[in-house]
């Protein structure tokens, strides 16, 4: 899973990139442009299953599933038609799997701002039309390649012609393209375009820290952010990247004391990944033994042998079946062992539809 970072200038999107990759690759600094190359950092995703695998069978290595999280340039209005960082902001936006959008949602008199923006609603608006207006562009280039495959008669291009007009229509109404309705076979030609505004988002809600301690719905700013979620059927994370960014300097103990006394539950990044599986749809499986425990992850709906797939692709061509135990009974029960003995280690076929948390043991022969 790759993540792209982005954002106006100046709203706190390197400096929540180096809280969540707990690192200092990307200068945040109080001044348009500080980030020109996007920068990258691997995070691998908090799984308290793993620990559990971990203390049953002493494996020589724990190997969690990675997020990588690319910090892309600020955006600026124009960018579309090259102003600022704008052709470098869409090519890398290009590249990632799902948008996080940084939506600055605090006052400070002393940030710099690219535009004199002041607000979370023309802020999101500025970079959404931007991303709307590159794929009008690039609609409009596909409409015409298909109008000529249709006039030398390619009946195929029917379809692909139809939705041109609807997409096109649907973007200059000034909406993102996730939020037109298609069915499966719409979806598919849509898909080849590989269109920006067809990325889920989800809206990083970047507040204060004092108003950490506030209910979400009390900021205005965080109210404004989540309509606008709304209609676009995106969603919303509220976070305070300065807390963010205290929190990736602790320790181990010092982090978890602090989260308890924040009441945050968990930290930003642990809340960060877990709305982007769910925004993205992807799960977990985890393989368990003496050498190794691992999690592996997969989209919801993912069978078996696809599954073994991401293993090995020996582990599909040979698919026999698939020996699965959920994650919460052989915690339980305390040993694969004792599984078995209840009865409880379903084996499953090509067919099988896998579980988030599966403990699973492929079978195959190749």
């Amino acid at each position: 899973m790759k993540l792209g970072v982005v954002g106006l200038p100046n709203v706190g999107k390197s400096t929540l990139f180096n809280a969540i990759t707990q690192t200092s690759n990307a200068q945040a600094a109080n001044f348009p442009f500080c980030t020109i190359e996007p920068n990258t950092g691997m995070v691998m995703v908090p799984d308290h299953r793993l620990d559990v695998l971990a203390d049953m069978y002493h494996p020589k290595k724990v190997t969690p599933t990675t997020v990588e999280f690319v910090d892309i340039a600020g955006l600026v209005k124009g960018a579309s038609h090259g102003e600022g960082l704008g052709n470098k902001f869409l090519s890398h936006i290009r590249e990632v799997d799902a948008i996080v959008h940084v939506v600055r949602c605090f006052d400070d008199p002393n940030i710099i701002r690219a535009d004199c923006s002041k607000d979370p609603v023309s802020d999101i608006e500025t970079v959404n039309l931007e991303l709307i207006f590159a794929d009008m562009d690039t609609v409009s280039r596909r409409k015409e390649k298909v109008q000529r495959q249709l006039h030398g008669g390619d009946k195929g291009a029917q379809l692909e012609n139809e939705m041109c007009e609807r997409m096109l229509k649907h973007l200059e109404e000034g909406r993102p393209a996730r939020t037109l309705e298609m069915n499966d076979e719409e979806k598919a030609v849509v898909n080849s375009w590989f269109l920006l505004t067809q990325k889920p988002v989800i809206y990083a809600a970047n507040i204060a820290e004092d108003d950490l301690s506030k209910d979400a719905d009390e900021i205005e700013a965080v109210r404004q952010v989540k309509e606008i979620a709304r209609k676009e059927n995106a969603e919303v994370l509220v976070i305070s990247a300065a807390i963010e960014e205290e929190i990736a300097q602790m320790d181990e103990q010092e982090r978890a004391e602090f989260i308890e006394e924040m009441g945050l539950g968990q930290s930003g990044m642990e809340r960060m990944i877990t709305a982007c599986y769910d925004l993205l749809g992807l799960i977990s499986f985890l393989t368990c033994g003496e050498d190794e425990c691992r999690a592996w992850t997969i989209r919801k709906g993912t069978k078996a042998p696809q599954a073994a797939g991401k293993i090995h692709t020996d582990f599909e061509k040979g698919f026999i079946r698939a020996e699965v135990v959920p994650f919460e009974t052989l915690q339980e029960l305390g040993s694969m062992a004792a599984c078995k003995e209840k009865g409880l280690v379903r084996s499953e076929g090509k067919e099988y539809v896998m579980k988030d948390g599966d403990i699973v043991l492929f079978r195959f022969n190749v």
